[in-house]
């Protein structure tokens, strides 16, 4: 996957935003102003971090191992680092970008929520 595929993916959700708060080499998609998945945009291969429920983290780390790591400079229970060589399907790739993109608008307050649901 490029990162050209998988912006276009992110920027297709609801309510969706990108930044750079991090500098040139950090590209941050954001729904409701809160963080949902970020990329390194000068590693190679590309390597994005994403949310993720902390049950379902530890089995995607077991099962890509090397692949699929605690989040680099993040939260290690709630955040993997996905290193994008080819051998994680895209499908999956697509499937924890909504996975990480739902616990955000799961936990957002009820403000939040009404605003989220007006757009």
């Amino acid at each position: 996957m490029d990162i050209d595929t998988f912006r276009d993916y992110c920027l297709n959700k609801k309510a969706v935003t990108e930044h750079m708060p991090f500098g040139p080499e950090t590209l941050v998609f954001k729904v409701m102003g809160k963080m949902f998945a970020l990329v390194s945009l000068d590693a190679v291969p590309l390597r994005i971090n994403l949310k993720c429920n902390p049950d379902k983290s530890l089995e995607l780390r077991e099962e890509f191992d090397g692949k699929i790591i605690p989040g680099y400079h993040m939260n290690k229970q709630h955040w993997n680092t996905m290193i994008l060589d080819g051998q994680i399907p895209a499908k999956l790739i697509f499937e924890l970008t909504d996975h990480s993109y739902q616990l955000i608008v799961d936990g957002l307050n009820k403000n939040q929520k009404q605003e989220f649901d007006e757009l």
